[in-house]
């Protein structure tokens, strides 16, 4: 029988549509407690419902980039430990050949080779003045692997080496040395005042294994330790050189020297290759590309370089050729050191990186706090007062049926009386 076809007084009728009210209220307040929301669908809410979704949606995306950050972040450190241990390696290789020149001299004697001056002026050279006789007006040029070193011409007066045109005119022995230490030429002059017309030029010390070539016209040798002589025009003859002589027992020291040196430039090698981190290697020429936020327009790309021994100036030395004498050493010395500003440098460079990446990665969570927190702002309920309506919603539904129920008495009146 359809509810329509039953009659109920308007006093009925208006409690219990309140006693429904109320019922609806109530489920609503338990829900809200049940699920910590006040908006739990868009029919509840469109606006909040909508733009927590879209916060929710945003802080997810930049969550979900939190990982490839951190992922940077381990790349960029395994990359500093790599520099690292490379920079001990280097001082490792640093202190292997500072013990070379620590060794007796590589060589009993030096090389060197006499020169003829063959000018017909009159007058005896000597010490304080070499413009006289057969030394007069000698132009003599050295040449290093580097190219020209030095060019240096006996006259009457005195000009200081010029670094840009490798020239010098001298006049004494004296400043005839120094033109060629300012040259870098590893070799010094002697005069011999019983043999005037003669100059004798003889490997340094620290040069002492350096092969001395001697012709007409200057030759670039191929030897990093190695210097041509020659004499321009009608200047004068050079004899036949003196080659060096090896110390046998100095150069077996030093040789081994060297084979510790290549096993230090070996482990250089694996680990530039082992500085890696899921995949990427910034220390064997990959690049890190980061992303910071969800639309990809930020963006840091760094740049990664090659340290293996040759990206940092470095390679294996050869035993009876490096670490023969000082001259060698100090090249290698060289390199060494270079290769040490290299690594400072880039370290520098990767920390500035890793710093930045850091600094995006803390924004990134503080971001998503803060889109977490304004989409909760939006659609979570208050538990307390949600708390207070139930207790209320109670209350009223209780006083709501005692209503009806009084209500009802003047209909059981009337059943008592047909009774």
């Amino acid at each position: 029988m359809s509810l329509s076809n039953i009659t109920l007084t308007a006093s009925v009728r208006q409690n219990l549509l309140s006693l429904q009210g109320t019922a609806d209220l109530l489920a609503t307040t338990q829900g809200r407690l049940a699920t910590g929301k006040k908006v739990n669908g868009a029919l509840d809410n469109p606006t909040n419902f909508f733009t927590a979704a879209g916060l929710d949606a945003r802080a997810s995306d930049i969550s979900n980039l939190l990982d490839s950050i951190g992922n940077g972040v381990q790349v960029l450190q395994a990359a500093d430990t790599g520099i690292t241990s490379i920079s001990k390696l280097v001082d490792t290789a640093k202190s292997i050949a500072n013990q070379v020149l620590q060794q007796p001299s590589g060589y009993t004697s030096k090389a060197n080779v006499q020169f003829t001056g063959a000018s017909t002026a009159a007058g005896t050279a000597a010490a304080s003045n070499l413009n006289a006789g057969a030394l007069t007006g000698a132009v003599v040029t050295f040449t290093t692997k580097a190219g020209t070193a030095a060019t240096i011409t006996v006259g009457a007066s005195y000009t200081a080496f010029n670094s840009t045109s490798k020239t010098a005119t001298v006049n004494t022995l004296d400043q005839l040395n120094q033109a060629l230490t300012d040259a870098g030429v590893g070799v010094t002059a002697s005069f011999d005042a019983a043999a005037p017309t003669k100059l004798t030029f003889t490997s340094t010390n620290d040069a002492s294994g350096q092969t001395i070539t001697v012709g007409a016209t200057a030759t670039t040798p191929t030897a990093v330790d190695a210097v041509d002589i020659s004499a321009a025009g009608s200047s004068g003859t050079f004899g036949s050189v003196t080659a060096a002589v090896k110390d046998t027992v100095s150069q077996a020291a030093r040789a081994s020297l060297v084979t510790q040196y290549n096993q230090i430039i070996d482990q250089i090698t694996t680990t530039a290759q082992d500085a890696s981190f899921n995949g990427i290697n910034l220390l064997n020429g990959d690049s890190l590309k980061l992303v910071f936020n969800e639309t990809g327009k930020s963006t840091s790309t760094i740049s990664g370089v090659t340290f293996n021994p040759a990206g940092l100036g470095l390679s294996k030395l050869t035993a009876g050729t490096d670490f023969i004498d000082n001259f060698s050493t100090n090249n290698v010395l060289t390199s060494l050191n270079t290769a040490s500003t290299t690594l400072r440098s880039q370290a520098s460079a990767f920390g500035a990186n890793l710093s930045i990446v850091q600094i995006r990665q803390n924004f990134n969570k503080n971001l998503i706090n803060v889109l977490q927190t304004g989409s909760s702002a939006l659609t979570l309920a208050d538990t307390n007062e949600e708390a207070a309506n139930s207790q209320a919603l109670s209350t009223r539904q209780s006083i709501a049926t005692s209503a009806l129920s009084l209500a009802n008495q003047s209909q059981q009146s009337v059943l008592q009386l047909l009774r």
